[in-house]
């Protein structure tokens, strides 16, 4: 039983209010790079649609600048001061942020004052976002009883993928619905004035929670604040595999959103189509998360993780040449949709193993920090590399060599992990 649980608090609550939070913040930074083409459009006009596209993605890369300060402050905060305070102080953050994006008038409007407000409230978000994912990651882990800490963990990355299929639901309707200039016009705010609708729920689930981080934890967590980089540098192995993994993983689903943009602008289908196919890789990989996370508490971190990134490594690059000459329904959604669904099988098992390895005292500062870092580095240039990838090689398999890259490193890293699951290591 974990500690909250024999505190008279419901695991299975306190686990959803965490992650509808976690879920209702991805779902408004992802819907960015749903809309880059329409984005570009209202605030980055520019002589060729590759320059206001390079532009947009470019913006959408400023959200990652701040991510590894947001994941130092917010998590080290979520570790001095606790949890629950950490998650409200990003979700209010990013609802902001959002709020600006939505409501800022186009270029044609204000002038340059358009993209530089835009840029700004990217970086907010970047900063909320990078200290998200460490404290509700730890939140996690904490309510979770041991045998099933991978599945309450699994929550996380699956609520991840809810926030991305509700957006490629989202952008299904609008594209089905709207004239492309209605869509360009208004049609992309409206995504994100929904987001924005349900964040007082978000706010009000998130106070309900209880704190997983003791009084006297959190003391003593202010005393050895010092010290939180050299506690830290105890765990120097994990702290480096944790970020290769998350840089192969970060790449991976960053390319995976862009796949919207890639069916439309390089495949050249029906954008309701193109939406369509995100919808189904996320859903599948709703599944898969929750799906790896099971699996991890009863096989190990260390089989989940190798083995599903192992046929990853064997089945991308011809399920892109499928897709690349067959461009339709069948190959874009049967190829993506594999894709996505066995690369979704290891990083909860990851998750979870990176979180059992460090200790409560410095798990959300260092979680958020090596998981902000990797995201800014890999996750923020991801869809720039493939687009540049593209327009200088004019080979509309290049995404496919850039996640070979990124899962081959996953795989070498994820081999080397220590495996930390009780039904391996013997914990209780």
């Amino acid at each position: 039983m974990s500690d909250i649980a024999s505190r008279g608090f419901d695991v299975k609550r306190a686990a959803f209010a965490a992650t509808i939070g976690n879920m209702l913040e991805f779902y408004d930074f992802i819907t960015y790079s749903f809309f880059a083409t329409e984005i570009g459009h209202t605030f980055f006009p520019a002589q060729s649609e590759y320059g206001s596209l390079m532009l947009s993605l470019a913006t959408f890369g400023a959200g990652f600048l701040t991510r590894p300060i947001g994941g130092v402050v917010l998590g080290i905060f979520s570790d001095r001061v606790g949890r629950r305070p950490a998650m409200l102080l990003s979700f209010a953050l990013m609802g902001g942020a959002i709020l600006t994006i939505a409501l800022t008038p186009s270029y044609a409007a204000i002038g340059i004052a358009a993209p530089i407000v835009v840029i700004l409230a990217r970086m907010v978000q970047g900063f909320a976002l990078g200290g998200e994912v460490g404290p509700t990651t730890a939140y996690l882990v904490e309510i979770a009883a041991p045998r099933n800490r991978g599945l309450v963990v699994a929550w996380q990355p699956a609520s991840q993928e809810v926030a991305a299929t509700v957006g490629a639901l989202v952008g299904v309707i609008l594209s089905s619905t709207m004239a492309p200039d209605m869509l360009q016009a208004y049609g992309w705010r409206v995504a994100f004035l929904l987001g924005a609708v349900c964040l007082p729920f978000g706010i009000w689930m998130r106070r309900t929670l209880p704190e997983t981080v003791p009084h006297d934890a959190r003391a003593a967590a202010n005393i050895e604040g010092s010290n939180h980089i050299k506690l830290a540098r105890r765990h120097f192995r994990v702290i480096v595999l944790a970020l290769m993994i998350l840089a192969s993983g970060t790449i991976s689903t960053y390319v995976t959103q862009y796949m919207t943009t890639y069916a439309k602008n390089t495949l050249h289908v029906p954008s309701s189509l193109a939406f369509t196919v995100s919808l189904v890789s996320n859903g599948l990989q709703i599944i898969g998360a929750v799906l790896g996370g099971w699996l991890a508490d009863r096989l190990g971190r260390k089989p989940v993780m190798i083995w599903p990134q192992l046929v990853v490594l064997v089945l991308t690059y011809p399920a892109f040449l499928w897709i690349v000459r067959e461009p339709g329904a069948w190959s874009l959604l049967f190829g993506f949709g594999i894709l996505s669904f066995i690369g979704s099988l290891p990083f909860t098992a990851f998750y979870a193993a990176f979180t059992e390895a460090l200790p409560q005292n410095i798990r959300g500062g260092v979680f958020a920090t090596i998981y902000a870092v990797a995201i800014a580095t890999f996750g923020g240039t991801a869809q720039l590399v493939v687009t540049w990838l593209l327009h200088v090689t004019g080979d509309p398999l290049a995404p496919s060599w850039y996640l070979l890259l990124a899962a081959a490193v996953g795989i070498v890293a994820m081999s080397l992990m220590p495996e930390t699951a009780p039904v391996k290591v013997g914990e209780t």
